[in-house]
């Protein structure tokens, strides 16, 4: 898509009424997405079945989408990127690390958990074989994401003298790998029961332990 010139830009500042109407448009397109792809999974959703669970016409989704892939790597997008956002509320300058990790490890994994979660990671590995891209967004604005947030918040609190950190990055995912335990895994191949608020909480409670152990700054 040709981007505007500078000679443009004024014609786009000047006319900013369509883009509310028209995000939410797209959003409404997403939302009927969502329940059709979590009903059917990718493969059985229809972009006919979209249309009407999003109450527009299918021309109108070809509008904004040119695909059902593309349709899908938008929803997976703007849901991984949400959780991502609702993850890291909080101080970034909190002087208890451990209260800290405590809680974003205990909105993660209460996250993760989720039928919803584990039925959209489900439906992107059964269809990144085939459309790679879905994969890669997938991972992206998920997983990669939440790493480099977190490995921001850890050079944080590193520089502030609670950590002792050499690589941020993979300390990040080091602690999302310790807080998912065997917990999420279970549910991913149907062995396990949705695990309970105190197996979660006794999950993040060894992770941050065994970060700590390895990362934190031992005080007099």
């Amino acid at each position: 898509m040709r981007h505007p010139t500078k000679g443009t830009a004024p014609k786009v500042a000047a006319a900013p009424e369509p883009a509310e109407p028209e995000a939410k448009k797209r959003r409404d397109i997403i939302d009927g997405a969502r329940r059709v792809f979590f009903d059917k999974g990718f493969d059985g959703a229809s972009m006919d079945e979209i249309a009407r669970a999003s109450a527009v016409s299918k021309a109108t989704i070809y509008v904004y989408f040119s695909s059902k892939e593309e349709l899908f790597q938008a929803l997976v997008e703007t849901d991984r990127r949400k959780s991502a956002e609702r993850l890291f509320e909080f101080d970034a300058d909190d002087a208890d690390v451990e209260s800290l990790l405590t809680r974003i490890g205990m909105t993660f994994m209460t996250m993760m958990v989720q039928p919803d979660h584990i039925r959209l990671v489900r439906m992107v590995i059964g269809a990144a074989e085939k459309f790679p891209a879905v994969g890669r967004t997938f991972f992206d604005a998920g997983p990669c994401h939440g790493g480099r947030r977190l490995a921001d918040l850890i050079a944080r609190q590193a520089a502030l003298g609670h950590l002792r950190v050499d690589d941020c990055e993979m300390a990040a995912f080091q602690f999302f790998n310790l807080c998912q335990g065997n917990l999420v895994k279970g549910l991913m191949f149907g062995t396990g029961q949705q695990p309970t608020p105190d197996e979660i909480e006794r999950t993040v409670a060894g992770a941050v332990r065994v970060f700590l152990a390895a990362y934190g700054i031992l005080r007099n």
